[in-house]
């Protein structure tokens, strides 16, 4: 180490930006209560990439965060039996939002601490992720503009995109809006419909379908990039 003199006085880097610091902690809404239980359906077999890639997921300073892991259950009977558990908790029915994490799915290191910054303006906001597989579609569905249907858009570059509905790879849900819907929250439909011919849903956009019906907004946050893991080969999509 050189020799130096020693200077008082500084006041450091963040007091010396503090219009900018101020402006990042409001944007961030870290100061709120951002309690959230972090629900990850599994089949019993996390790979080892997915874990790996969570541990670095970054959480928001002295926080409310727990993980619900549900094994061995269809993927939207084990939303319900999550979201019904968590509202029937003493204390966990009085936090404010819901993470789903997936184990194909690897968020970036600050994607939750992104989705925060904008979901009270929404029901749901998830990352930017991709079907797998060459030809690939974004998980972006539907213009609320229009007509209300899920047909895949293209994703804006860097943006808060309102759409109809979203995968749950990476998706931060508001609590409140549980309460609000009747269960079941989430089921995977294939029945044929006399009036509409076949249906088929998925567990997400049944939920999303209901929750637009009933006047709630979703968006998904494009600078939240989230890669979606082919577990048997190692590919990242």
């Amino acid at each position: 180490m050189e020799p130096q003199i020693i200077v008082g006085g500084d006041v450091g880097f963040h007091n010396a930006h503090e219009r900018d610091a101020r402006k990042r902690l409001r944007e961030g809404r870290a100061y709120r209560d951002l309690s959230t239980v972090i629900v990850v359906p599994t089949r019993g077999m996390i790979p080892a990439r997915a874990v790996e890639n969570w541990l670095g997921l970054m959480m928001p300073m002295n926080q409310r965060t727990v993980r619900l892991f549900v094994a061995g259950m269809e993927v939207g009977d084990a939303y319900n039996a999550a979201v019904t558990t968590i509202l029937a908790h003493p204390e966990l029915s009085k936090w404010r939002y819901l993470l789903t994490l997936e184990e194909d799915n690897l968020p970036p290191p600050d994607g939750l601490l992104r989705l925060y910054e904008h979901i009270d303006d929404y029901a749901a906001v998830g990352g930017l992720y991709w079907t797998k597989g060459e030809g690939g579609q974004p998980m972006v569905y539907g213009d609320p503009s229009g007509i209300l249907n899920f047909v895949p858009q293209v994703p804006r570059v860097n943006a808060i995109q309102e759409c109809n509905g979203l995968g749950m790879g990476f998706t931060l849900f508001r609590m409140d809006v549980f309460r609000q819907l009747t269960p079941p929250w989430f089921r995977t439909v294939q029945e044929w419909d006399p009036t509409a011919g076949a249906r088929g849903y998925t567990q997400d956009l049944f939920f999303f379908e209901n929750a637009r019906k009933a006047g709630y907004r979703v968006a998904c946050d494009t600078r939240v990039k989230v890669g979606h893991l082919d577990p048997a080969t190692g590919f990242v999509w």
